[in-house]
């Protein structure tokens, strides 16, 4: 069964999806094997940063996905009580990152992804194995209960729980709880009108975002042990834990229904891998480098992953040379802002907000300017879209 310029990949979610989308521009036959009966994500938002809108200008949809921006106007960082510790405006980061930052549903940008790639390449209800990674001079070959593909490239897409990474890296320890648990809604909020925040309390977040559909994505986190769930229901969990914090968040819970909410624990691979690739195998997103949610990066990354891939599908040691000091350094951002964003301690969470206050006082846009290594990065190749130059960048 082997061609020439076959890629076989295993997985359908974003990472997967922007992969085969790139791959298939780059001239090679795609495979997407997705175990699940059908691509529909969980009901759930993503925020796409401008350096991921970058990425999917590769394949021709970031204008596309740019034009679902809904955030306008002053956003920012509060208290539960209300008080906002700082400030920032749609316009101010739109214009120092170089694009807007984009809050959507998972569905949307799953739709825009496949309308890219051959309707026929995509196979739900195929649970996939590798069963050999190949070498230079054979195939690799991934099995399914309907047989066995033989591919030039295999590229890895299936999470955090990766059993390729296992296959290809079996000394490697996997994810470690991150420690903390995390909530997510999308609903319509009649009569919503807020400006975007993100609120820190103590070892809990809430932030509460406009898609451009008019429904709300909400998201939480809070320290708890691995594997607690509410003895009720999610809905009456949040309810004890955020119902007093500042509007709009009690409009939000009173217009989410207890099945409107996702509840997962966080995990992330603490160690980076050796490499990114095996043989003709590479591992892109959650596989490759899972990381705690606090900077918004993990779909970003994933989608990174897939345009470099896609540039270097040639030469599988210089994808791993592009990718994996970078997304090293994005995990461990992601892990450290998680241990200021989930203080637990009075005086330290009174010190961080005092310091917060008064340095986003004393130095506008500093909050921002943190993200700059984060969303200035730009793809391998052109054509991206945005005209606007990240700030520092010539």
């Amino acid at each position: 069964m082997a061609r020439s310029g076959r890629a076989v990949v295993i997985g359908g979610g974003i990472g997967g999806l922007t992969a085969a989308a790139a791959l298939h521009r780059c001239g090679l036959q795609v495979t997407v094997l997705e175990r699940a009966a059908s691509l529909e994500p969980a009901g759930a938002g993503i925020s796409l940063a401008p350096n991921a809108l970058r990425a999917l200008d590769v394949i021709g949809i970031g204008d596309e996905i740019r034009d679902l921006a809904a955030w306008q106007g002053d956003g920012g960082l509060r208290t539960p009580g209300g008080r906002w510790l700082s400030r920032s405006s749609a316009d101010a980061a739109a214009e120092r990152f170089g694009g807007p930052l984009v809050l959507l549903h998972r569905a949307t940008l799953v739709a825009s992804l496949t309308a890219r790639i051959p309707h026929d390449a995509i196979r739900t209800a195929a649970e996939a194995t590798l069963a050999d990674p190949g070498d230079a001079d054979r195939p690799a070959r991934v099995r399914t209960p309907d047989g066995e593909w033989e591919a030039d490239l295999v590229v890895a897409a299936d999470g955090i729980r990766s059993a390729v990474r296992r296959t290809l890296f079996p000394e490697h320890p996997g994810p470690v709880y991150s420690g903390f648990t995390t909530w997510r809604v999308v609903v319509p909020v009649p009569g919503a009108e807020f400006a975007p925040h993100e609120t820190w309390g103590r070892g809990s977040i809430w932030g509460t975002q406009p898609l451009k559909d008019g429904r709300v994505y909400a998201y939480a986190a809070a320290v708890a042990p691995a594997g607690e769930r509410a003895p009720d229901d999610e809905k009456a969990e949040l309810l004890r834990r955020f119902g007093d914090w500042h509007d709009p968040i009690p409009a939000v819970l009173a217009a989410t229904r207890p099945e409107d909410v996702l509840r997962h624990d966080v995990h992330h691979l603490a160690e980076p891998l050796p490499a990114f690739h095996r043989g003709r195998v590479a591992l892109v997103g959650d596989a490759a480098h899972a990381m705690p949610p606090m900077l918004g990066q993990g779909g970003n990354q994933a989608v990174e992953d897939a345009v470099v891939l896609a540039h270097h599908h040639g030469d599988l040691a210089a994808y791993t040379a592009a990718r994996l000091p970078r997304t090293t350094a994005v995990t461990r951002q992601s892990v450290r802002a998680a241990r200021l964003n989930l203080m637990n301690d009075r005086v330290a969470i009174a010190l961080r907000n005092t310091a917060i206050a008064a340095l986003s006082k004393a130095v506008p846009g500093l909050l921002l300017r943190g993200f700059d290594p984060v969303a200035g990065w730009r793809p391998p190749q052109q054509p991206y879209a945005s005209g606007i130059t990240p700030a520092g960048k010539r």
